[in-house]
């Protein structure tokens, strides 16, 4: 595959993903262009975008006027037109094998030949839709967190057949237009986001099922505690900072614990020896241990300065009641992602 040219994102599928899309690649300075094949799904497209961006405005969260953002998004109403000189497309469709599977070939035919062909799935590989195309190699999964405006990461999932170049193309784009792009080595189930989120709900819903707690007790464990503390660090520096020894103190102390817990679900599997010395080791070469306390202080540097911001927020109770605010209704169409 060629090197990247400039031209415009293509986003096929305007419902709450391709809006929240647009105003990724749009805030970036990327001209982009939306198409879904329902008419009213493609009047909703505008008011959506236009409505997210005064949010952001409101909360500082957008380095231009939304004006000026909202210049940059298109509607186009045929496919083809869409896709004229585009240098990246992202499918956004309901999560329908066969309708993914039409598509990608119908992109494949209409798409310029250096144009990447990536799709929104929170659940299907690549290869189960784009095997039999002749340009297969530009075809990857590029699952994005929902809404993908707020939610900066992207999980970049090529094929066994997907053109290393392609995939690389889509990292930079994603890394340009501010995301935090996360390049898989190799296709599988749910990928890394849904396969964490996963087991956390796989938890959760044992943990009800036991009468254990109820399920507002349960989230709020989450959203007081390890939500608070991953939005900081992930699962291997938490365990890293929870010890002055780091992650293999960590393994060392509660490792027969955490295999006991997954025994109690039929999961019985626990950290091999190895498997701790390679995530150790990993984890050594992103911080020595001599760095070790420093960064718990960075730690619980950023965990008050997202209490302090969360004590200031007006208005905002902590069980506020769920009623939705005004205008919280997606644009028609599908939602993709997780």
């Amino acid at each position: 595959m060629t090197e990247g040219r400039s031209g415009p994102v293509t986003l096929v599928g305007g419902g709450s993903m391709g809006v929240g899309w647009a105003i990724v690649f749009a805030r970036s300075g990327i001209e982009v262009r939306v198409h879904d094949a329902s008419a009213d799904v493609r009047r909703g497209v505008l008011p959506a975008v236009a409505e997210r961006l005064a949010a952001l405005a409101a909360h500082g969260l957008l380095d231009a006027a939304p004006r000026e953002v909202m210049a940059r998004v298109r509607v186009v109403d045929t496919l083809a037109n869409a896709l004229d000189g585009a240098v990246h497309v992202q499918e956004s469709v309901p999560e329908r094998l066969d309708l993914k599977t039409e598509l990608f070939r119908a992109m494949d035919e209409l798409a310029p030949p250096d144009a990447v062909l990536a799709s929104s799935t929170s659940s299907l590989p690549a290869s189960e839709f784009a095997d039999g195309l002749p340009g297969r190699a530009r075809c990857l999964v590029a699952h994005p967190a929902n809404p993908p405006h707020l939610l900066p990461i992207v999980e970049i999932v090529p094929a066994p057949f997907t053109d290393p170049a392609a995939a690389e193309r889509t990292r930079a784009l994603m890394a340009r237009a501010g995301q935090v792009p996360v390049v898989l080595k190799r296709e599988v189930n749910g990928f890394i986001y849904n396969r964490l989120q996963g087991a956390v709900l796989r938890e959760a819903y044992w943990m009800l099922e036991q009468g254990i707690a109820d399920v507002a007790d349960i989230d709020r464990v989450m959203t007081s505690g390890l939500g608070l503390r991953w939005s900081i660090v992930g699962p291997f520096e938490t365990s890293d900072l929870n010890y002055r020894g780091g992650l293999a103190e960590h393994a060392q102390r509660m490792g027969e614990r955490y295999r006991q817990m997954g025994a109690e679900r039929g999961q019985p599997e626990g950290w091999s020896e190895a498997l701790v010395a390679r995530a150790t080791a990993e984890r050594r070469a992103l911080l020595p241990l001599e760095d070790w306390e420093a960064r718990v202080a960075w730690r619980d540097e950023r965990l008050m300065a997202a209490r302090g911001a969360e004590h200031g927020a007006a208005g905002q109770a902590k069980d506020a009641p769920y009623n939705a605010p005004a205008g919280a209704t997606a644009a028609g169409g599908s939602r993709e992602g997780a």
